[in-house]
This record gives C-alpha cells, structure tokens and sequence, in this order.
C-alpha cells in the first residue's frame, strides 16, 4: 500500500454543509408567520359595524359564534354597562358569554337588546 492509499479517506462534511442537511432541533421553518391576535372591539366603533357583525355571526348557523360575538360586543361598550342595561350581574354576563357558557334565549335578547342590537326574521 503506497502512502497516496492510506492517506485517502472520506471527506467529511464542512461545518455548514452538516447544518443544512441536519436541520436544529428549536429552529423554527423560514415560513413559519408570526400573528397577533384578533381584537374584533378595536372594528366595533359605531352601531352598524355592531349590527354587521352580529348579523355575520348569524349567518354562520351556529349558537357559540353569535354568543362569541355578542361576548365581544359586550367588552367593546363595556361589559359593566351591558350588564347593568341588560339587568344580569357582571359576573354571570361574562360567564354566560365564555367559551363554555350556555346562556338562555332571554339572556341572549337582554344582552342583544342592552348592545343595541335587534333580531328580526325573514322568509329563507
């Protein structure tokens, strides 16, 4: 064996070229976006962004997004006030409006009522 053999061995991968194939444990994807969160009470300044968007969150079907939504209403006019508009405690409001509140038809139409909100039908 000539020494030119014994001296031939693998190159090992640069420092650089191990760091791209192997990517780091904690590092984020490139893409990955970093969001704020949405605060609807900064949109809900005058009673028709109030009645769109509790009319939005009607049409969706679906109890939890228009008790969600009155919830924010609330916040945005003050959850004080609507209370003491709407005759229910603060207290009771904010656990009726919660993620896992199950509030009555007659709080939902006290609360609608005291954000200056009206319900009305018409033919589907």
């Amino acid at each position: 064996m000539t020494s030119k053999q014994r001296n031939i061995s693998p190159k090992r991968p640069t420092r650089k070229a191990r760091a791209l194939a192997k990517p780091r444990q904690n590092a984020r994807p490139h893409n990955d976006a970093k969001l704020s969160s949405f605060d609807a009470a900064k949109f809900l300044d005058s009673d028709d962004a109030v009645a769109e968007f509790i009319d939005a969150a009607l049409e969706t079907g679906e109890p939890a997004v228009l008790i969600r939504a009155l919830g924010e209403v609330a916040c945005a006019q003050g959850m004080a006030g609507v209370a003491k508009r709407s005759g229910l405690g603060r207290e009771s409001l904010y656990k009726a409006l919660s993620e896992d509140g199950n509030p009555s038809l007659d709080t939902i139409l006290r609360v609608a009522r005291a954000v200056g909100v009206r319900f009305h039908a018409s033919a589907a």
